[in-house]
Order: structure tokens, then C-alpha cells, then sequence
């Protein structure tokens, strides 16, 4: 297997625990990979502000991080990559909402800003999660209207509401834009060209590295695509199915030290 000289993670269900928690024994490996100058970078759906604290804890201020699922990677407040969504398509989308699915809680994310038009359970559970506070502004017209880059559009409700929502923003056949589903009541709206697999290879490309130098480990099908790409693309042991047939490996899950073991294993021996 050749050298991993870059490890790319990502956050939720990887580094965290179930209760949203840092593994102490991944905290403790990465002195380790500093001293052989192996960058440990993380790669989320979060929010940079939502991602903070978890850099800060990690110690990680120093790397770049990839936001919005790679919509926007940052090394402190410098834009290294970023990729905005189209506000035509946007706005049909939150037309669509306004319309036919009014339950359903929109996001719109921007940079360090989280902006909703209200708040209600799914807005109060991921400011719990994220540690963030949300802007509350009519999001149809001003914010559109204006300069303000968007990243990423996040959409949650019940998962079968979820589900529904899905199928019609596909119906609108739009082009600009892709969704996906990070939970299975967690609908993600960026641009097209925005995956973690392009997060992999814009942060290939500013550590000069060769994608089969570095080492990807996630828990989700949003985290599939740079699992398959990477050189060696590990999945977590509480990964779906469909996740662990991408993976060249499997690790123990995110109760169980998985990130910690999988770079015990094949990037320090």
C-alpha cells in the first residue's frame, strides 16, 4: 500500500460518538501525525461555525477545512475552493416548500451564517448539535436579492415528508444544482459540482499529493464519493451497508475508537 501522507474525516458519526462527543483516543494519536507531518483534515456537512469548536478541540487550526460538504474550504477565514448555488434554482425550491410542504424547515447557509425564517424542532435540534444560533429573515426575497453567497440550502423534516420533497425538487429537473440526503431526514441543496470526492482532490491539490496519498474515513453516503476516490477509502463500522461496499477497509464504529484504529493501523505501524 503506498505511504498515506494526508487523512481526510469527516465529523458526525466518524470523530464524534453518539452523543456528539471527541474520541480521547483519537485526540491522543494526533501529536503522532503531527510529528510526521501527516495533515489530519476534516470534511462536513457542517457549517464552518458548526465545525469550529471540533477544530478548536482537535487543535486543527492550521488545516484547511471543507464545509458544506466541500461547498466552501477554508484555511481560517481564507477562501481556498468554494462553490455558491444558483439563487433561480434556489428560489424555486423554496417556492416549492412554501407551497406544498410547509412543514418542512429551511436552511440557508452562507459562509459563517446560518439563516431560517423560523424557528421550530429541527431548527432547536441542530442549533443543539451544532452549537450554532440561527438568523431568523424572510428568506424568499432579501437575502436572495442580495450579494450574499450561499453554500448550501439544508432542508429537514420527517423522513417521509423528506422523502416526498426529494422526488419533486427532482422533478424540476433542475441544472445548477444537486440534493442529496445526509440523514434520512436531512435534505442537502448545493451546486452540482460540490461532493466531498472534489473537496478530495482540491485538498490533494493544495498539499501537492496524489489521491492514492491519502487516507478518507466517513460514515455516510455522503461520504461515499471520497471514499472511493482516495487511495485508501475506510468506512465506519456503524456505516450503512451501501458505505462499507464502497470502502477499501472497514474500521471498528464511532462508540468504539474506529477513527483512532484505522490510523493505528495503516497510517502509524
Amino acid at each position: 500500500m503506498t505511504e498515506i501522507k494526508a487523512i481526510i474525516s469527516d465529523i458526525d458519526g466518524t470523530i464524534l460518538t453518539d452523543h456528539h462527543q471527541i474520541d480521547d483516543e483519537l485526540l491522543s494519536l494526533l501529536p503522532q501525525l503531527t510529528k510526521k507531518k501527516i495533515p489530519f483534515v476534516l470534511a462536513s456537512a457542517r457549517s464552518p461555525l458548526g465545525m469550529a469548536p471540533i477544530v478548536h478541540r482537535l487543535g486543527l487550526e492550521n488545516q484547511p477545512i471543507a464545509s458544506y460538504n466541500g461547498a466552501l474550504i477554508q484555511l481560517n477565514q481564507e477562501i481556498l475552493f468554494q462553490h455558491l448555488v444558483d439563487k433561480s434554482e434556489i428560489r424555486q425550491i423554496i417556492q416549492l416548500i412554501t407551497d406544498y410542504f410547509p412543514s418542512i424547515s429551511i436552511n440557508i447557509y452562507s459562509g459563517q451564517n446560518w439563516f431560517t425564517n423560523h424557528i421550530n424542532k429541527w431548527t432547536q435540534l441542530e442549533a443543539n448539535i451544532t452549537g450554532e444560533t440561527p438568523l431568523l429573515r424572510p428568506l424568499l426575497d432579501p437575502i436572495l436579492d442580495t450579494l450574499i453567497p450561499i453554500h448550501k440550502l439544508l432542508l429537514i423534516g420527517e423522513p417521509k415528508l423528506i422523502q416526498e420533497l426529494q422526488q419533486q425538487i427532482g422533478a424540476l429537473k433542475l441544472s445548477l444544482t444537486t440534493i442529496y440526503l445526509s440523514k434520512e431526514n436531512y435534505l442537502e441543496v448545493t451546486a452540482n459540482v460540490v461532493s466531498k470526492e472534489q473537496a478530495l482532490k482540491e485538498i490533494a491539490r493544495y498539499y501537492q499529493l496524489d489521491l492514492n496519498q491519502i487516507m478518507t474515513i466517513g460514515d455516510n453516503f455522503n461520504d461515499i464519493p471520497m471514499i472511493q476516490l482516495a487511495g485508501l477509502g475506510v468506512a465506519m463500522g456503524n456505516a450503512p451497508k451501501e458505505v462499507k461496499s464502497a470502502a477499501n477497509r472497514t474500521t471498528l464504529s464511532n462508540n468504539q475508537h474506529g477513527v483512532a484504529r484505522a490510523i493505528e493501523q495503516y497510517v502509524l505501524t
